[in-house]
């Protein structure tokens, strides 16, 4: 009976919540006036079950002002399907935004140069030819307006960077070390960049730009089997990703103080992973399953979901990038080399 009563409120404010108006109280009040004209005998039903007619209407009335309140709730869209955009992919992909409905993509193409294609918020451009002579993927972020900063491992395993800001690209910079794996990179201010890679050592390795120099790099530990991913959600803080001996991701924190212990958050990855961020204190995560599939797992400020099967086919790692709070674009190298494209607006 409680199930049924809870049904007839709930259809009945549905059907009446366009012909009532003002505020969330007074349209909850009419409708309740409505109510209990046309089905009259709900209140004297309940009172004969021993419940006050106070609390009868205080439960009736909120029934209805959530209803109210949840009539434009739009339940999470699914993901579009994948698309191709073309170009000639010899690595795996790296995004980074502009700003809303802004997206940077670059890879490494058949001659080991730099790639670029974006989207103006209308359309796809074409690619451009950035030079360079990669052997990894690159590594891409923006940290303000008309600013993108791009970095890959270079021919002497050095990392090396370039940046565009706001008319015209520089000339590539080596900033050194010895990278076993593409670098990541990640800002969480303006004119602040924390890169990673992996070392000979098989251990995360870290340099930053704290808007006057480079640092030196720091040895962050661990035993990593693929490249990092990085990604920063707020100001001074820093989540990396990895594969970890077993094939399962591995997650270690920068909380404005410390770097947190590496922890395993499971699945079996057969990419590096890739993260980004639609807000504060949330993260996506995706990477490549043992099906070659995209998989995806996300940090909603509270815990963490369980791995999710996203399809696909994919032959490098993915890339990923939110431009708002409510979007996710996701890139992959397909199965013709070509870059392939899926999003997903919440």
């Amino acid at each position: 009976m409680s199930r049924y009563l809870f049904q007839l409120v709930v259809d009945f404010t549905i059907s009446n919540a366009s012909g009532v108006q003002g505020s969330i109280n007074q349209r909850t009040n009419q409708i309740y006036r409505k109510f209990s004209s046309e089905f009259a005998w709900v209140v004297p039903f309940l009172t004969a079950y021993r419940v006050p007619e106070a609390v009868s209407e205080r439960v009736i009335k909120r029934v209805i002002q959530l209803v109210l309140q949840n009539l434009d709730f739009k339940p999470e869209q699914d993901w579009s399907n994948w698309e191709s955009l073309g170009g000639y992919l010899t690595s795996g992909p790296s995004a980074s935004s502009l700003g809303n409905n802004k997206i940077d993509v670059f890879t490494r193409g058949r001659n080991q140069r730099l790639y670029h294609i974006y989207w103006d918020g209308t359309r796809w451009r074409e690619w451009e030819d950035l030079g360079g002579s990669l052997t990894s993927s690159p590594a891409a972020v923006s940290w303000g307006p008309g600013r993108i900063d791009v970095f890959g491992r270079g021919e002497d395993q050095g990392l090396y960077h370039r940046y565009y800001q706001g008319e015209r690209w520089s000339d590539w910079e080596s900033l050194g070390g010895q990278l076993t794996s593409s670098p990541a990179v990640a800002s969480w201010a303006e004119n602040r960049l924390d890169v990673f890679a992996r070392g000979a050592n098989r251990h995360l390795y870290h340099k930053y730009w704290d808007g006057t120099r480079w640092s030196g790099w720091e040895d962050l530990g661990g035993t990593l089997t693929s490249a990092p991913g990085a990604i920063s959600w707020g100001p001074n803080r820093i989540d990396v990703f990895a594969r970890g001996e077993n094939r399962a991701l591995i997650h270690k924190y920068w909380n404005g103080s410390n770097w947190s212990d590496w922890e395993k958050l499971g699945g079996t990855l057969t990419s590096s992973p890739t993260a980004s961020s639609r807000g504060t204190n949330q993260i996506d995560v995706f990477a490549k399953g043992d099906k070659d599939q995209l998989v995806y797992k996300y940090w909603n400020g509270r815990s963490w979901s369980d791995w999710e099967d996203l399809g696909g086919s994919l032959t490098s790692e993915p890339a990923s990038v939110s431009w708002g709070r409510n979007r996710i674009d996701v890139f992959a190298r397909g199965q013709n080399q070509q870059l392939i494209h899926r999003w997903r607006t919440t």
